[in-house]
């Protein structure tokens, strides 16, 4: 019995033991479980978010960036105008400040330039918009056709007529079979406004043998009143009589009728 209870007595502390180490572990594991459930999903998280936060800054950071660039190339656009219609009329003037204007660019403006030109026609500096187209020219920049009918327009109304013409005739009179309409009826409205009925008339006839059809009844209306001035009474009925369709139909390039004979009125 001595020896039975001896035995036992240190089974005991052994099965304590391994209890307690069982126990240990099984926390242990437990712990490191929690530890690699937990801990990465928690990393995951904070970087996330660090990351949307970055993005959103920096998205709003570039937005601030190009929306000050912006404002910045109307300003500089505004303000150069502002200087160009202060400046006085001679080419030495204007040229010099133009040249000033551009002179940090590695590549020729056309952009701004064209922006310019817009702003300066709306405030009606008309000699300035010649001056400026005829410099973009010099620099062998904006050479298109549309760009002529502007300097044509602006010649006209900077009273200049005769060098209107002349710009016609040299650059653009020998291609009315392609030059698109909205610049025709740049030339047909200047020789209308200024009473050159004949040149008017002979325009629309090379115009009409390249078959060529005006897109609407204000070059009709221009070209009938014009054969009236020169007392050709049956060319204007036939004009009249062929082209009836477009008193029907819409105004200018599809625009609202109503509209067109308002504006017809402000150009007269």
């Amino acid at each position: 019995m001595s020896r039975s209870k001896a035995i036992i007595g240190l089974i005991r502390p052994m099965r304590q033991l391994v209890i307690s180490r069982v126990s240990i572990t099984s926390y242990e594991q437990n712990t490191m479980t929690r530890y690699h459930l937990h801990t990465p999903a928690s990393v995951n998280h904070l970087q996330d978010h660090f990351n949307k936060q970055t993005t959103s800054h920096d998205v709003e950071t570039t937005g601030k960036v190009k929306s000050a660039h912006n404002v910045s190339k109307k300003v500089k656009i505004s303000d150069f105008v502002t200087t160009l219609v202060d400046l006085d009329d001679s080419k030495e003037s204007v040229y010099g400040a133009l040249d000033a204007w551009v002179a940090e660019e590695q590549e020729f403006p056309i952009g701004r330039v064209k922006t310019a030109l817009i702003t300066l026609e709306r405030k009606q500096q008309w000699h300035k918009v010649v001056q400026v187209i005829k410099w973009m020219l010099s620099k062998g920049q904006g050479v298109t056709v549309g760009t002529y009918g502007q300097l044509i327009r602006a010649l006209d109304m900077d009273n200049r007529v005769e060098e209107a013409d002349r710009l016609w005739v040299k650059k653009l009179s020998r291609e009315v079979q392609s030059i698109p309409w909205k610049v025709c009826d740049i030339i047909i409205l200047v020789y209308y406004r200024n009473g050159m009925w004949k040149e008017l008339v002979k325009l629309f006839k090379e115009l009409e043998s390249h078959g060529r059809k005006p897109p609407d009844r204000a070059i009709v209306r221009k070209v009938a009143e014009s054969y009236e001035a020169l007392g050709l009474v049956e060319e204007k009925d036939r004009v009249t009589e062929k082209y009836a369709s477009l008193f029907k139909a819409r105004g200018r390039y599809g625009r609202n009728p109503g509209k067109e004979v308002a504006k017809s009125k402000i150009s007269q």
